[in-house]
């Protein structure tokens, strides 16, 4: 059985939610998953001076998500390719039911 990724948020900058009490991500934001020292595209978190925003899921800072996307102003095409644009419950946009041999 396949593992289920999950990917967390780094990002360029943070503010300060008033309603929710904790940190939100700010600017551009990219994924990456705990236990690694870059993010899905290959940025250093630490040479990027990135964030991180370990209790934020990723698909809560994309702007159609309304989550915690409020500060942010881009997300990382690759980060997005690779992670989704989607939640991680999704099916696929499509799937092949009959393939040719």
């Amino acid at each position: 059985m396949a593992r289920t990724r999950r990917y967390e948020v780094a990002a360029s900058g943070s503010w300060w939610d008033e309603e929710d009490n904790r940190r939100l991500p700010a600017g551009e934001v990219h994924a990456w998953e705990q236990g690694t020292n870059q993010t899905v595209c290959g940025l250093s978190l630490h040479r990027s001076r990135l964030a991180r925003f370990p209790a934020v899921a990723w698909a809560d800072v994309l702007p159609e998500s309304g989550g915690a996307a409020d500060a942010v102003r881009r997300v990382c095409p690759r980060c997005s390719a690779v992670a989704g644009r989607r939640g991680a419950d999704a099916r696929p946009a499509w799937r092949r039911t009959n393939p040719r041999p």
